[in-house]
């Protein structure tokens, strides 16, 4: 029997929590020496930066978690999403395992994550972090672009209590969206 005085069920009562998905900004390979884990950014990588924090601002001012791959590309575009996000940089996470991850090591990744922490920005390689977008939401992306961000909604309170095939995808955007990408 329902009471006037009882608490009324809130159709609200599960938590959500946010998951971004980034993908490097595009690297040079100008310096054939340079180790892979060692290539910065070329020019047009630099500037799609700027572009997708606009567009990631739209709807999210900032975000509570940055864990990144140490590889130079990777981190250098955590820490520029950081500075323009107003982010503190020096809170932006360099976690080795992103570097050459599967779909596991992401799942770990955002499953460390601090519990009153609501959005999640990974940032790591591909192929992994496109296999790993259509895991969890059941999608087919064929491929995230440098400096892509997918978007995903998760009907979760914990973020260890992430699993694949649980979130629903809420935005799939990348710097070249209207025109052909790479």
């Amino acid at each position: 029997m329902f009471h006037t005085d009882s608490p009324v069920p809130s159709l609200q009562s599960a938590t959500m929590k946010t998951l971004f998905l980034l993908r490097h900004a595009k690297s040079s390979w100008d310096d054939p020496d340079l180790k892979d884990f060692e290539r910065p950014l070329n020019e047009r990588g630099k500037q799609d930066i700027p572009l997708m924090v606009s567009r990631l601002q739209q709807k999210h001012p900032s975000v509570d978690s940055i864990i990144c791959s140490p590889a130079n590309r990777a981190k250098t575009t955590a820490h520029k999403f950081a500075e323009l996000l107003g982010f503190p940089e020096d809170d932006v996470i360099s976690n080795p395992e992103l570097y050459f991850a599967g779909t596991g090591m992401f799942l770990k990744a955002a499953a460390s994550a601090d519990e009153d922490c609501e959005k999640l920005l990974l940032v790591g390689h591909n192929p992994a972090i496109t296999e790993f977008a259509n895991a969890m939401a059941d999608a087919s992306i064929d491929n995230i672009p440098t400096c892509g961000l997918v978007e995903l909604s998760l009907p979760i309170e914990n973020w260890s209590d992430i699993d694949l095939h649980s979130a629903t995808l809420v935005n799939f955007d990348f710097p070249k969206k209207d025109s052909d990408s790479d």
